[in-house]
């Protein structure tokens, strides 16, 4: 048997600061993930903040204008290149924020498309996803896990599917949102202006295709925790996915972990969220996990 794999605590400073930027890197940036389980290099597609979504709970600064840069993916591979390497060689290790776990630092977990938006508004997404396994072959990462985080919004477009074809090839995950059971609810909570229909539409397809995890934030609203009723209907769409051949791995359910920008929306306690968790599992049977 290996050791035991080390538990990270959200107290850690690189658990709890998941800036977008790292020294001069405009596409790439290192975080300790609970999630990931470790090393995450994040690649922020979106560095100019661009997003489909408004979320109350977003940690994104969005008063602050996003850097206008071209997607440029020679650049992107560089500096993914370099990330890596700099990792693996114990750079990362003696860093501020980081040498509270070195021993997180060398073993890169997952690639996540992750960032500053909604990585499926790229106009050629396949193509990133292409570089970006690119480089994870030369430098001989077969365990590392291609992730991509998204609110579902575009994973109908073309060259989105195309991507998840070559993710999915290559050892990749689907972490989706969902936050909300009906479309008042998500009106409020994730306020965009895509129909809720095509996102569980877009979820269904995919989840037809490909096992996906659904990733859910829960939270409370001037004080008060989900309703009931809301909850019913989340757990309902769960079912509704299942039924019609949908493969959903886990629910990772979540709070608020980071300054939002309405200060009407507030983390849930860890017995709240457990609660809620507890609710989910017995509505739908699925695996359910909880970072509070």
């Amino acid at each position: 048997m290996g050791p035991a794999p080390i538990e990270i605590k959200n107290t850690w400073a690189a658990v709890q600061d998941h800036t977008r930027v790292f020294q001069d890197l405009v596409f790439v940036y290192p975080v300790i993930s609970r999630r990931s389980r470790g090393l995450s290099i994040g690649i922020n597609l979106n560095p100019d903040k661009r997003c489909n979504f408004d979320c109350v709970y977003c940690e994104v600064d969005r008063r602050t204008p996003g850097r206008a840069e071209a997607l440029n993916l020679p650049q992107l591979g560089d500096e993914l290149t370099w990330l890596i390497r700099y990792a693996q060689a114990g750079g990362l290790a003696t860093q501020p924020k980081f040498d509270e776990v070195p021993e997180l630092t060398r073993t890169v977990r997952d690639l996540a498309f992750s960032g500053d938006g909604e990585p499926t508004m790229v106009p050629n997404f396949d193509a990133c996803v292409q570089t970006v396994v690119e480089v994870k072959r030369r430098l001989n990462l077969p365990d590392a896990k291609l992730v991509l985080i998204t609110d579902s919004a575009g994973l109908d477009k073309t060259s989105v599917k195309r991507g998840l074809e070559l993710m999915a090839a290559d050892n990749g995950e689907f972490w989706c949102k969902l936050d909300a059971g009906t479309e008042a609810y998500y009106r409020l909570v994730n306020r965009s202006a895509v129909k809720f229909e095509r996102i569980l539409r877009n979820l269904l397809e995919t989840a037809q295709a490909w096992p996906i995890v659904i990733q859910s934030l829960f939270l409370k609203i001037n004080g008060a925790p989900l309703p009931p009723e809301e909850l019913a209907a989340y757990c309902d769409r769960l079912n509704e996915l299942i039924q019609a051949g949908g493969k959903i791995r886990e629910i990772h359910a979540y709070t608020i972990a980071r300054p939002t920008p309405e200060p009407w929306a507030t983390k849930l306690s860890g017995p709240e969220l457990n609660a809620i968790a507890a609710t989910i599992r017995a509505r739908t049977g699925l695996r359910v996990e909880v970072f509070d």
